[in-house]
């Protein structure tokens, strides 16, 4: 099985279609969040269908202490006294229906057959961009069949191509050229900005996820546009570097979760537990993509520019070697102030 199977398996699940994942206890999974109401009956004509969510949403329903596993990142699959319709089984994964329907239930946490599999189906919804949400169909359901070992492999050490590179023209920058990735598991498309010459040096590099509400929208509840703008500046006054675009949005939880906790957020939850209710970590970023980035340019050490400690943690992880953290806080604003300090106090950002 190849990475195309797995981006495959990606574009399954988006376009509300069943996947096979093969390990140990071999079952096709169905994104709850993209099944139509149509499809599930004809898929589960015997309705045995069961519902699979991320230990972080089952903590959220405070279904964690009725499990035997202690992994809070276990996955768990729910069952129930009778058949979990469509729109059941959504509002148990949407967690901004939690607040405008009746309690659901009862609900009966049971054993996973494998939680390995269960894991690694979990893991290509989260890659999909989906709620880590899940039907479990009888392995004969699907006919595009993942190994447990390949998405492994490929959320483990992800590999990437250059696809095109170009000059890119900045005001007031030295002469630039922008570089395009695509990766091999996902098949996500990044960017790098080569900015100036950085001689021998290890250079200075900024790891940027995207953020379209504060790099294009100029939102206050981050300082993610005002990063990226002082990162090109920092890297263009240095005279060289390097700054990497990448395609994690929220946290690498993708647009559309980014906003139903942005969502959750209007009703009192922090940025951590917005994710955390959502069925997400804290952080569902890695950087083997950032590190398969910089081998492809040639560069193996990097004096990066952030305050983020699990960026270095990252890198480092994956074989590039920091040999600088450089500071690179925002001033805060009435908006984001809050938004800062939970970095600060949850995730262990280097903030004053």
């Amino acid at each position: 099985m190849t990475a195309s199977a797995v981006r495959t398996g990606i574009a399954l699940l988006r376009a509300g279609r069943p996947v096979r994942i093969d390990g140990p206890a071999p079952t096709a999974v169905l994104s709850v969040e993209t099944a139509t109401a149509e499809l599930l009956p004809l898929l589960d004509p015997d309705r045995r269908a069961k519902l699979m969510i991320s230990g972080e949403r089952a903590a959220a329903l405070n279904l964690a202490n009725e499990r035997d596993a202690a992994d809070p990142a276990a996955p768990v699959v729910i069952g129930h006294e009778d058949w979990l319709d469509a729109e059941t089984a959504l509002a148990i994964a949407d967690p901004g229906k939690d607040l405008d329907r009746a309690p659901v239930g009862p609900l009966h946490p049971v054993a996973p057959d494998c939680a390995e599999t269960g894991r690694a189906a979990l893991d290509l919804a989260r890659a999909a961009g989906l709620l880590p949400a899940l039907w479990l169909l009888d392995p004969k359901a699907a006919d595009v069949a993942i190994s447990i070992d390949d998405i492994a492999r490929e959320r483990k050490q992800p590999t990437v191509e250059i696809v095109a590179r170009a000059k890119l023209p900045l005001d007031d920058m030295p002469p630039s050229q922008i570089v395009a990735f695509r990766a091999s598991d996902d098949g996500q498309e990044h960017v790098a900005l080569v900015v100036g010459a950085f001689g021998g040096q290890p250079p200075l590099v900024r790891l940027h996820s995207e953020c379209l509400t504060g790099d294009v929208f100029g939102s206050l509840k981050c300082d993610c546009g005002p990063q990226l703008k002082e990162a090109l500046h920092i890297i263009g006054k240095a005279g060289g570097g390097v700054l990497l675009y990448l395609r994690q949005e929220g946290r690498g939880i993708g647009l559309i979760n980014k906003i139903r906790a942005y969502s959750l957020q209007d009703r009192g939850l922090d940025t951590v537990d917005a994710n955390q209710r959502l069925g997400f970590a804290d952080d569902e970023r890695d950087y083997g993509h950032a590190a398969a980035m910089l081998r492809a340019l040639g560069i193996d050490e990097v004096r990066l520019l952030t305050n983020n400690p699990s960026k270095v943690a990252g890198l480092e992880a994956a074989g590039i070697t920091v040999v600088e953290r450089v500071p690179h806080q925002m001033p805060t604003n009435p908006h984001n102030a809050d938004y800062l300090a939970t970095k600060r106090k949850k995730s262990g950002h280097l903030l004053a």
